[in-house]
């Protein structure tokens, strides 16, 4: 929705966080005048930590890569296990490999990829190595544990920290809602101003132009926008609003708030990949092979295959120009 198009239905299209407008007219496969959706809430994911740990322990949080490492170090060195994982349920490999792409390679990667610009291989090498970096400083065998085991583990304060995401808190809580829990963005690289918090939009509306009584589903939508009923979501979700506005974030958030307040939030790179591809289980496979080469080409090379038919609309896009 733009120009006049674009109203918050009853409200004005300022109600809308800008950064969340950009992610969503982002994911268009290529440009496409209006806007589709009214992004209601989003998600922030990086690492969440132990509060009463690091403060016991005098643990800082770090703001690059290289002090990411050394706080791994320091943990490890003290007995205490740095990190969990769930990798047993492939869906929670992409998780900290989300939040390390959005600051080690551009975010509109894919659409390079896509035009014939830059491949995998060149972009994804270093995420690729970090990556695998993590593996040092996580349980012994990081497969044996899915999604539930490791939000148990942490919950028990079985780790410091667990690279996920804000919507892991309900069920991180669920097991120990006395757990003192905060998060901060994933550093991965070394110079701390490239920083930027991995954000996506969970919930958005649209009205369809079929709609047959569009006056009356506008006015639903006004009522879910209005700050009291969006405060009770968030309550409810530890969500992030994608509405300007004074808003109470649950304390989980703390760490990112700043990233949050400033809109410094980049959209996930999965967001980009074909559902057909996998690329949760591609990332599994190269988790136990370590083999960076033959992940990147493979990356490229099913790229091409399972991407085909974008690739071919987008390259008709630009000869059409």
């Amino acid at each position: 929705m733009k120009g006049k198009r674009l109203k918050c239905f009853g409200l004005a299209l300022g109600c809308l966080a800008a950064s969340f407008l950009d992610i969503a007219e982002s994911l268009e496969l290529i440009p496409t005048e209006g806007t589709y959706i009214v992004p209601y809430v989003a998600n922030a994911a990086g690492i969440l930590y132990n509060r009463d740990m690091f403060a016991e322990h005098g643990w800082q949080i770090p703001e690059t890569w290289s002090e990411l490492i050394q706080l791994c170090e320091t943990i490890q060195g003290e007995g205490i296990l740095p990190f969990y994982f769930g990798w047993k349920d492939i869906w929670t490999c992409l998780a900290p490999w989300n939040a390390m792409a959005v600051e080690l390679s551009p975010s509109d990667t894919a659409k390079q990829v896509n035009r014939g610009q830059t491949t995998f291989t060149q972009e994804y090498r270093e995420l690729a190595e970090k990556y695998l970096n993590l593996l040092d400083y996580g349980p012994g065998d990081p497969f044996a544990y899915g999604y539930n085991d490791a939000c148990t583990a942490f919950a028990r304060g079985e780790a410091a920290m667990y690279p996920i995401g804000s919507y892991a808190a309900p069920q991180i809580l669920s097991v120990n809602p006395d757990l003192n829990m905060d998060s901060f963005v994933m550093p991965a690289g070394d110079n701390k101003e490239d920083r930027t918090l991995n954000s996506g939009i969970d919930l958005g509306f649209c009205v369809m132009a079929s709609c047959e009584n569009k006056e009356a589903a506008y006015e639903v939508l006004d009522f879910l926008l209005e700050y009291e009923n969006m405060q009770k979501y968030i309550d409810d979700q530890n969500a992030v609003p994608c509405r300007n506005g004074e808003f109470q974030l649950a304390s989980i958030l703390d760490g990112m708030l700043p990233f949050i307040e400033e809109g410094n939030m980049t959209d996930y790179q999965d967001h980009y990949y074909p559902s057909e591809m996998s690329v949760d289980a591609l990332l599994q496979t190269f988790l136990i092979q370590k083999d960076v080469d033959a992940f990147l080409a493979n990356f490229d090379t099913s790229w091409q295959r399972y991407n085909r038919d974008i690739i071919r609309m987008v390259q008709e896009y630009e000869q059409g120009r």
